[in-house]
């Protein structure tokens, strides 16, 4: 039987080679970096290469949706796909720097639902399919308070009752929405008040009683980092990069839900992607009801699609249910705000630049 086993051999690699692509392709995927990007690594990359044999580039940015105008205006497009913010695929969209993306070649639910009624309102848009629910809270670090601990968004505010720098991301959102709340003003009525020149007066003057003590962030990887080093002793983050910190780091952080602001992230493929056809296979694997209850073993965000909720179990650590830990966890949902997209769509550039011009104001 010796001889026969090179044969065998010979005739499992050419099995192996037949299984994959005759022209193997690689795509560029651009994300957010640190944990979040680790997530969708091993949830969705790596299962997507094994079964593929295409490979993907990684690249981490600040803000995965800055580089698309520019690279799509200047006909240079090096990116296939993109994950962004709700605001920006919907007015990326509309300005026609993106590739439409038709749902129905999304894949059903495993019970035969439909793509589009199986994933959650708001979800799917003419150019992106949302991944993930998100949201922005504020964190402390516990070590630091050893009386009373911050509660409400109003504590976040409020630097005499709780002495210490705060962390903020540098941009009017969803600072503009935070400041409100802290300042009574109920979720419901933020937007309203924020399509008026005295709402946002209002908001500003909220952040004036804070902005001396202010660190601002950029990237979601700052805020852990910047209460772990001890620079603020409380700061507004994504919710998956603090329980990533305190879970899977052991860091005695602890989230505030109240007044968390809730947003999608979505995949988008840039016009003139080089890899078009391809990026829109990865991203039909990456959102079907498996992958996406797979991301959430990694990191605390809602998975978009209703049939992904209940295969979402322990973290990666064998021991920590996730549910409770997830944004939209009804518990948590006691006084959240959902972003509103198109209102960002619309008002994003003019209420940053008043943003920009307020930091550099004495």
């Amino acid at each position: 039987m010796t001889p026969m086993k090179p044969i065998a051999a010979a005739l499992a690699a050419g099995l192996l080679l037949a299984a994959q692509p005759a022209h193997a392709g690689e795509i560029t995927v651009v994300s957010w970096g640190g944990a979040y990007t680790k997530s969708q690594v091993e949830a969705y990359h790596k299962p997507w290469m094994a079964k593929t044999g295409h490979k993907i580039k990684s690249v981490d940015a600040p803000n995965p949706a800055s580089p698309i105008k520019a690279q799509v205006k200047a006909g240079n497009v090096s990116i296939d796909v993109a994950d962004v913010e709700y605001s920006d695929a919907v007015r990326y969209c509309d300005e026609g720097l993106l590739e439409t993306i038709d749902p129905a070649v999304l894949p059903p639910a495993p019970d035969g639902t439909p793509a589009t009624e199986d994933f959650i309102d708001g979800a799917l848009t003419d150019c992106a399919v949302a991944n993930i629910v998100w949201s922005t809270v504020f964190a402390y670090d516990a070590a630091k308070f050893k009386g009373a601990k911050p509660q409400t968004i109003a504590d976040l505010f409020d630097v005499e009752k709780f002495p210490g720098k705060r962390g903020l991301r540098k941009g009017a959102k969803p600072n503009l929405e935070m400041a409100l709340m802290a300042d009574g003003v109920p979720a419901g009525d933020v937007y309203k008040l924020l399509t008026t020149d005295a709402g946002v007066t209002r908001a500003f003057k909220k952040l004036d009683s804070i902005k001396k003590h202010v660190v601002w962030w950029e990237a979601g990887a700052q805020p852990p980092q910047l209460l772990a080093d001890g620079e603020v002793s409380m700061t507004t983050a994504y919710n998956g990069r603090i329980f990533n910190a305190a879970i899977g780091e052991d860091k005695p952080f602890e989230i505030v839900w109240d007044g968390q602001v809730l947003d999608f992230d979505l995949f988008v493929i840039p016009k003139g992607a080089p890899n078009k056809d391809l990026a829109l296979e990865f991203i039909k694997f990456a959102t079907d009801t498996q992958r996406l209850a797979d991301q959430a073993k990694y990191i605390a965000y809602g998975p978009a699609r209703k049939s992904s909720g209940k295969l979402v179990g322990l973290y990666q650590d064998g021991k920590t249910q996730m549910a409770p830990h997830m944004p939209t966890a009804a518990a948590n949902m006691g006084n959240a705000l959902v972003n509103n997209f198109e209102f960002w769509a619309d008002r994003d550039s003019e209420l940053n630049e008043r943003f920009n011009a307020w930091i550099a104001s004495n």
